[in-house]
């Protein structure tokens, strides 16, 4: 397999560069579904790629084991809206 070439470096670069930000609108969007999904099933298929995206942010344990626990959409909207501000206040 041959190496990137300079054009996909950067691309890959600008992702890892931005990957919390990423995760970040990703779990914005499971927070959405979490409030409109239906069923068991679906409600298990978002809570685990929730605990997947905070595992990626690097959430402090105590916090992602409190936020996985309770499994409250209202709970994880609450610290995604901190943790949104908080990258905010990091670009500026």
């Amino acid at each position: 397999m041959p190496d990137h070439t300079p054009y996909q470096k950067k691309v890959i670069e600008r992702y890892y560069d931005q990957r919390d930000e990423i995760m970040l609108s990703k779990l914005g969007e499971i927070v959405t579904e979490l409030y409109l999904a239906e069923t068991d099933a679906r409600l298990n298929q978002l809570w685990a790629r929730a605990e997947k995206a905070v595992k990626t942010l690097k959430v402090p344990p105590s916090i992602a084991e409190h936020i996985l626990t309770r499994r409250d959409p209202e709970v994880l909207a609450r610290n995604l809206r901190d943790w949104l501000k908080q990258a905010r206040d990091r670009k500026t």
